[in-house]
């Protein structure tokens, strides 16, 4: 892999499909059009959240402390199919107020989103979300990826 893999912002992406709650870890994510206010996320065809989104319209990308990083790890190695990452992780879970999706309580802010696109990437799809809430909640250092399993605080 080349430096094009990092540094990137971590965002936590959760998600709901018949009646269960899921988390992905993400690096590849990016607003689109601030009218109407758009963010692309951009998730492999193979993790178990890809089609979860894909059927059910919905996702809410959750922006997440630094001070959480074994958390965000975790909800980045373990598969949705397998765990409870809401549980395993210890994050508390909140409904979405305009989407059918949970978000997570610790977040320091987040973006409830409703797709309105798709572009299919090689293995990865592009999910197009018109932002239907947003809200900082407060402010906090982020966590970046820098490649493989690692991590930095900064993007320099």
């Amino acid at each position: 892999m080349s430096e094009l893999n990092g540094p990137r912002q971590i965002a936590l992406v959760t998600c709901r499909h018949k009646g269960k709650d899921n988390i992905i870890t993400i690096a590849w994510h990016m607003p689109t059009s601030f009218s109407p206010g758009m963010y692309a996320i951009s998730i492999g065809k193979s993790r178990f959240s890809h089609d979860m989104i894909s059927d059910s319209g919905v996702f809410c990308v959750n922006f997440i402390s630094a001070d959480c990083r074994k958390e965000i790890e975790l909800c980045g190695s373990v598969s949705g199919a397998d765990s409870d990452k809401f549980k395993e992780s210890g994050f508390g879970k909140e409904e979405c107020d305009t989407i059918d999706c949970p978000r997570i309580r610790q977040s320091l802010g987040f973006l409830e989103c409703r797709v309105t696109g798709r572009v299919k990437t090689g293995d990865h799809t592009i999910f197009v979300g018109e932002i239907r809430k947003s809200q900082m909640k407060k402010p906090g250092r982020r966590l970046y990826h820098i490649g493989y399993s690692k991590f930095t605080t900064t993007a320099d």
